[in-house]
């Protein structure tokens, strides 16, 4: 609209998910009559888009069909040994040693995941100076049914709770009571100190530049990813269960790493073989994150110039 001015405000540790910015739009109110032929081809765009989104959304749903039975049907001695496969693969990767901070999913038996226990057990234990540093792990925890998804810091496996469908996640809490680390605390609190000071010295733009400085001083960017799936193609395509948890997640973080000048973080995903298609066997939209590799009973498949680089 012409004339709009749209103002931005950082909010990313302001909310519970990642999201990077409110935005305040005030609009130019325009005089001029609007077509109702351009109306009837902006509906008939839109109709046709969505048709198209129907259409990928159903091809979604039939693989993940196919996909739920082959890994359902799988030999549970077979998947053990792809489970030691995975993980013994990333335990020893170099790029696995090197990362200081990293998110990864807590594998969920039920849902037929590739196990990260030992991969998890292994960062939370004490280091071996020898070969591998101290990390710091950043878990999911499920915010709402709108595929809002934060990732907490956790020191134990015992901090992880069974949340109502029976997957682990972080407790709010540590075992001593004190709430687990989260961003949003620490910007409440200098919006309140933000505000009262303004008050004191009329100098607004002084105390929101210590405010800001002082809350991106809290951020810190993710070295890894490791992520869960329902299935993959060796071109990088992923495909969840439907939640669109991670997508939005990872989107709202590549967003935040942009405007932060942060480097890109390798997106690692771990597959059984029955997980693996042909290519472009994955439909996808938009709205999905592509992998930079893939870990398989096999070894490493890296897809990126990235991973290929640092593979």
């Amino acid at each position: 609209m012409i004339g709009a001015r749209v103002f931005c405000i950082p909010t990313a540790t302001l909310e519970r998910s990642s999201s990077s910015s409110i935005f305040f739009f005030f609009p130019k109110i325009s005089t001029r009559p609007v077509s109702r032929l351009s109306t009837t081809v902006a509906m008939s765009t839109t109709s046709k888009s969505q048709e198209e989104l129907d259409s990928i959304f159903k091809q979604k749903r039939v693989v993940r069909s196919t996909v739920r039975k082959s890994l359902k049907a799988m030999n549970p001695s077979l998947r053990t040994q792809q489970d030691d496969a995975i993980q013994n693969t990333v335990l020893e990767a170099p790029w696995f040693k090197s990362c200081r901070r990293l998110c990864a999913y807590i594998s969920c038996k039920s849902l037929n995941e590739v196990d990260t226990s030992r991969i998890l057990s292994k960062i939370l234990q004490h280091p071996d100076s020898n070969t591998m540093g101290a990390k710091k792990l950043y878990v999911p925890w499920v915010e709402d049914k709108k595929s809002n998804m934060r990732m907490l810091h956790i020191s134990h496996m015992d901090d992880l709770i069974a949340n109502s469908m029976n997957i682990l996640e972080p407790a709010l809490v540590d075992a001593l009571g004190n709430e687990r680390e989260d961003g949003s605390l620490l910007l409440f609190f200098f919006l309140c100190f933000h505000h009262i000071i303004s008050i004191i010295t009329r100098d607004r733009d002084v105390t929101l530049c210590f405010l800001l400085w002082t809350v991106l001083q809290a951020d810190e960017p993710i070295d890894l990813f490791i992520l869960p799936g329902l299935a993959f193609d060796r071109c990088g395509r992923r495909l969840g269960r439907g939640g669109g948890y991670y997508d939005t997640f990872l989107k709202r973080y590549e967003d935040r790493a942009k405007d932060k000048g942060w480097s890109n973080p390798l997106m690692i995903a771990l597959s059984y073989s029955p997980q693996i298609l042909e290519d472009g066997g994955i439909p996808v939209t938009p709205n999905d994150v592509m992998i930079d590799a893939l870990v398989t009973p096999s070894g490493v498949v890296p897809i990126t110039p990235r991973a290929i680089e640092r593979m």
